[in-house]
């Protein structure tokens, strides 16, 4: 009876690594097989700390609760820009079936990163795009964000910089930003940079969406001096992708500091993620008509760490590729 015992001990042991494998691959092989049994899934693009780490990714189904992937590493680490930083990581699915990426590279330069995937595992060689070198008095490019126009098939690309002097309200404040933006069709040529939106006020982190027949930009409100501080997500419109759009509404967020809004749709109802950066946590409003918002932050789940980012709908093979 000991030396069965004591064989079968032996066997277990030996063979421990090989059952454990086995359940892992079960487990995957069960999760997998419930997301193929979903239409939609949803992937968020983000950075943790000051990004110097790179691009992070989270998946959700329905929208309120995000896991991390990869176990919380980064998929790409930066590699352009003096500081190689991958800040505000902004990915759409291109016309073309590619994803395609831009985000932050420096506190300081007048240049944005970019990159291509077909799967967001591989990714082409990072390029920088001096979008502002032009401009001697430039002091940043932040937070670029990427949007294509169905209508007249272009990519934008739109950012905030500061161009010391050049606008008077909100000059004294140690940033005055307004939003510029170039266009696209195949990421190899652009155009100059233009002025995109100036209300005479600071603006940082715009999104846009086409919904019906308006375009619609959330901002947000970057006024610090000399009144009262803003800091908040508003919403302006036009019958263009290119503008010209709107002074912006009232404030849609709650009495708290948010910046990089990020609007998805999700089984008609619109949800906009955004970074309450002072509180070191995320939040979520939702909308049926883009009008009357309801805060439910409460019901959020986000990875730990998780900083300005975007929301984009995936087919389920590009998520079962990720967690592969």
């Amino acid at each position: 009876m000991f030396q069965l015992y004591f064989a079968g001990n032996i066997y277990f042991q030996q063979n421990r690594s090989i059952m454990h494998l086995f359940f892992v691959l079960v487990f995957f092989g069960l999760t997998t097989g419930a997301i193929a049994q979903k239409k939609n899934q949803y992937l968020f693009s983000y950075f943790i700390g000051n990004g110097e780490d790179g691009l992070h990714l989270a998946h959700s189904e329905d929208g309120y609760l995000w896991k991390p992937l990869n176990e919380g590493k980064p998929y790409l680490t930066p590699a352009v820009g003096k500081d190689k930083l991958m800040r505000d990581p902004s990915i759409i699915v291109g016309a073309d079936g590619i994803f395609h990426m831009v985000w932050t590279v420096s506190w300081g330069e007048k240049g944005i990163g970019y990159s291509s995937s077909k799967d967001l595992v591989q990714w082409s060689e990072q390029q920088y795009i001096p979008v502002m070198e032009h401009e001697p008095n430039a002091r940043n490019c932040w937070a670029p964000e990427l949007f294509y126009d169905k209508d007249t098939q272009h990519y934008y690309i739109f950012w905030a910089t500061t161009i010391t002097g050049k606008f008077k309200e909100g000059e004294e404040q140690k940033y005055n930003h307004r939003l510029y933006y170039i266009t696209t069709k195949d990421f190899t040529s652009f155009t100059s940079a233009r002025l995109f939106y100036d209300h005479k006020f600071s603006v940082i982190d715009a999104a846009i969406i086409h919904a019906g027949n308006k375009y619609v930009m959330f901002l947000k409100d970057e006024t610090d001096k000399p009144n009262t501080p803003e800091k908040n997500i508003r919403i302006a419109t036009s019958d263009k992708a290119e503008g010209p759009y709107s002074k912006p509404g009232k404030s849609i967020t709650g009495n708290y500091w948010a910046e990089g809004p990020t609007p998805m749709n999700i089984n008609g109802k619109w949800f906009v993620y955004f970074d309450k950066y002072t509180e070191h946590k995320y939040g979520v409003i939702t909308s049926t008509d883009l009008k009357t918002w309801t805060d439910e932050s409460d019901k959020l789940s986000m990875p730990t760490g998780i900083r300005h980012g975007t929301s984009f709908e995936v087919s389920k093979e590009v998520v079962v590729n990720l967690m592969n």
